[in-house]
């Protein structure tokens, strides 16, 4: 039995007005979030916030919730061990009607201080094309700017789900510590965590295209070597012991260790950031300081670093004596950045791969960050996974900073997305399986 389907004239007429009326309710969206985004950015990039001075625009961030009607809160914490220093972090929470995962996005509003040669005004926001300039627009107010317009639209359209969305804003990532989301962590803020969306512009540090998605990043400790030799006139060097001549053979061998090498975050690798020493006037110096930022990767610690400083001096055949010292930190868990990977297979990274898909009509490229930030605090001590994604741009921590404004609306679009997907009152309620072995080494 043959079946034939006849189409109208009215019909196809009607098809087509359909199809047009997709079309023009597309247009108008991605013109009104466009213009939300630019003019979200302008205020975020017109509120000066280098690390320790970030209180005005979180005044902004927290009164923007508010406006749009979210629960936030400021958390105010406080350093005293090292720095002194009073931070703010604001906090969004939304909660469902039942159980479910818990879901935190985290970005920093804090900068990096404003540095020379610049041609654009850093603090006006300015658009050029698809571009919009500042300091921080790329880090990562971009970020910010995405996740604040993707829960303003779940808040809006979604109001019964399961499970509970917290978006942490947090202080003085650029700073030393990550002073605002350790306090997150040791206040047992993030205690309950499933899965962590950190907005950092992955693709533009990872040197890839947009989208791209970064399951791991390599750890790092500050720290230092100081060497001690006796002090001779510098006429008779041979009476002495140089200690910078010591400290100079031992930056020699940095750049000869046999590190160790992984299949996701590669080899780490020391970076010598000062030198200090000064033998007065005529003098042989008896005292010498370097001091390093080492990136570690999985397998990697205070004591393989304290083993490959050894080898070092041991191979420069040095006279000196000498002390290691890792970097004095406000708590325990803010000694050093712990490296981490996240399984690809994840339940929850597999439907932010499938978000990136819907949203973008292509695949993520998948990569591993190559240095550190408050990701790995959230990677490594939450026990849950962590994932880093975020805008796409040029010149991070430099003059004539800029993001896309194009990638600021797919980001806040995949973000919407995901969290559409898992909180759902039609999502798979299988989701929440954490951990998975990926060479034999056990991953969020």
């Amino acid at each position: 039995m043959q079946l034939t389907i006849i189409f109208r004239e009215e019909d196809e007429t009607k098809m087509l007005q359909h199809n047009l009326q997709i079309a023009q309710d597309t247009t108008v969206y991605e013109e009104n979030i466009t213009s939300e985004a630019i003019n979200l950015m302008k205020e975020l990039i017109s509120r000066p916030s280098p690390y320790f001075h970030e209180g005005a625009i979180m005044d902004f961030t927290y009164s923007w919730f508010l406006k749009n009607g979210m629960n936030a809160y400021i958390h105010e914490y406080y350093e005293p061990k090292i720095t002194g220093f009073k931070g703010e972090n604001v906090i969004c929470e939304i909660t469902g009607e039942s159980d479910g995962p818990i879901i935190c996005i985290n970005g920093h509003m804090d900068t990096v201080n404003l540095c020379n040669g610049w041609s654009k005004d850093p603090y006006q926001g300015l658009v050029e094309g698809d571009r919009i300039y500042g300091l921080g627009a790329l880090d990562m107010k971009s970020g910010c700017c995405a996740s604040m317009l993707a829960i303003r639209k779940f808040h809006e359209l979604n109001k019964r789900f399961h499970g509970k969305i917290i978006a942490t804003f947090v202080s003085d990532e650029e700073g030393p510590y990550g002073l605002g989301t350790n306090a997150l962590i040791e206040d047992g803020i993030l205690e309950n965590v499933d899965f962590s969306i950190i907005a950092e512009p992955s693709d533009a540090f990872n040197n890839k295209s947009f989208p791209d998605v970064s399951l791991g990043a390599r750890g790092g400790y500050g720290l230092e070597v100081e060497f001690f030799g006796k002090a001779a006139h510098a006429a008779l060097p041979d009476y002495g012991i140089n200690a910078a001549v010591d400290a100079g053979k031992f930056m020699c061998e940095l750049g000869k260790i046999d590190y160790i090498e992984t299949a996701f975050l590669g080899k780490g690798v020391a970076c010598v950031i000062a030198v200090e020493s000064d033998g007065g006037a005529c003098s042989v110096p008896d005292y010498a300081k370097v001091k390093l930022f080492w990136h570690i990767v999985i397998g990697e610690n205070e004591k393989t670093i304290e083993n490959y400083i050894k080898d070092a001096i041991k191979r420069a055949n040095i006279k000196s004596t000498f002390k290691i010292s890792f970097r004095d930190a406000p708590t325990d868990g803010s000694k050093g950045f712990m490296p981490f990977i996240v399984a690809k297979q994840n339940h929850f990274v597999a439907a932010f791969l499938e978000s990136v898909k819907d949203t973008c009509e292509c695949e993520a490229s998948v990569s591993y960050f190559k240095s550190i930030g408050d990701f790995n605090y959230l990677g490594s001590r939450l026990n849950a996974p962590a994932i880093i994604f975020g805008t796409d741009g040029e010149n991070f921590h430099a003059a004539d900073e800029y993001a896309t404004i194009s990638s600021i609306v797919k980001t806040s679009d995949i973000i919407y997305n995901f969290l559409d997907k898992v909180l759902s009152d039609n999502s798979n309620s299988s989701f929440g399986e954490n951990s998975l072995s990926v060479n034999g080494l056990k991953v969020c």
